[in-house]
C-alpha cells in the first residue's frame, strides 16, 4: 500500500519525494521496493539529470530500451542500475576496472568530481579515463558518455551509502503517511517550519486523505496539534499568527482551575 502510493506521486510532506520534480519523476520510475527508492532518491539531482542519465534509465527499466553489454566487469558494476552509473561509487568503480585506475586514483577522481567547480581539474581525469578505456579496448563512444557523466556528477551526484539513508526515511515517513494520517499531518504540523508546503495546503492534503482536523479553541488546544480520541487533528494554539507558547501556557493553567471557559472575558 506505501508503495502504490508512492507510484500515484500522493507524496505531500514525505521526506524527499515532496518536490514536484520528484512527484513527477515517482510515476515514471514507479517504485515497488526499496532499493527503487535509492534510485528515485538519487536520480533527481542536476548530476544524473544533466549528465543524460535519467532517460536511458528510465527507459531501460521498463523495457523500451536494450541494455548493452560492454564487459563482463564494466557490466557487473553497472547490473544493479541497468547500465547507467548513477552513483558515485559506480563511477570510482568504473575508474577501477575500466579505466586502470588504482583505489587511490579512483577516490582522487571522486574528490575532483565534488570540488570541480572551484577547482576546475577534473579534465585530466577524464583524460586519463578515456586513454585507459581505450586501451582496454572499450567502445570509444561509452568512455565519452562515462566523461560526460563524470561532469554531470561534479554538478551534484549522490554516493549510494548516502541515497541508501535518504531512502530508509523516505519509506518510514512515506508508510506512515499511508497507514496513520492523522498523526503524519501532527506531527508535520509540529516541526514546521520544514519543507516544501504551508500548514494550509498539509491540512487541505489531509483532508482529501480523510483526517478530521479541527480549529483552534481556547478550550481543548495546547500549544502543538495534537490527535484526539476519536482520530481528529485538533489544531494547536501555534498555529495562530503571531501567537506565543508564553500564551498558550497562560491559556493551559487558566483552564486547570476553570475549564471550559465560559467566555471570552
Amino acid at each position: 500500500a506505501t508503495y502504490a502510493m508512492l507510484c500515484k506521486a500522493d507524496s505531500m510532506g514525505v521526506f524527499q519525494v515532496e518536490s514536484r520534480a520528484q512527484m513527477a519523476m515517482l510515476p515514471r520510475l514507479r517504485p515497488r521496493r526499496y532499493y527503487d527508492l535509492v534510485v528515485e532518491v538519487a536520480l533527481v539531482r542536476p548530476g544524473p539529470i544533466q549528465g543524460d542519465m535519467v532517460h536511458p534509465y528510465l527507459k531501460r527499466r521498463q523495457g523500451r530500451e536494450r541494455i548493452g553489454s560492454i564487459s563482463p566487469a564494466v557490466d557487473a558494476v553497472l547490473a544493479r542500475t541497468y547500465g547507467v552509473p548513477i552513483f558515485q561509487e559506480q563511477v570510482m568503480q568504473l575508474a577501477i576496472v575500466a579505466a586502470g585506475f588504482t583505489p587511490g586514483e579512483a577516490d582522487q577522481l571522486r574528490r575532483a568530481m565534488a570540488a570541480w567547480r572551484r577547482k576546475g581539474n577534473l579534465q585530466k581525469y577524464q583524460d586519463k579515463l578515456r586513454a585507459g578505456m581505450a586501451a582496454n579496448g572499450l567502445p570509444a563512444e561509452f568512455a565519452e558518455r562515462i566523461a560526460l557523466q563524470i561532469q554531470g556528477f561534479g554538478e551534484y551526484g549522490f554516493p549510494e551509502s548516502h541515497a541508501a539513508s535518504f531512502a530508509l526515511l523516505v519509506y518510514a515517513s512515506a508508510w506512515v503517511k499511508c497507514h496513520h494520517p492523522a498523526i503524519f499531518l501532527c506531527a508535520l504540523l509540529n516541526s514546521q517550519p520544514m519543507g516544501f508546503y504551508s500548514p494550509s495546503i498539509l491540512i487541505q492534503d489531509a483532508r482529501r486523505h480523510g483526517v478530521s482536523v479541527l480549529p483552534v479553541d481556547a478550550n481543548a488546544s495546547t500549544w502543538d496539534s495534537q490527535v484526539d480520541a476519536n482520530g481528529a487533528v485538533r489544531l494547536g494554539l501555534r498555529e495562530i499568527s503571531g501567537f506565543s507558547p508564553v500564551a498558550a501556557e497562560r491559556i493551559a493553567l487558566a483552564r486547570q482551575a476553570a475549564r471550559p471557559f465560559a467566555n471570552v472575558a
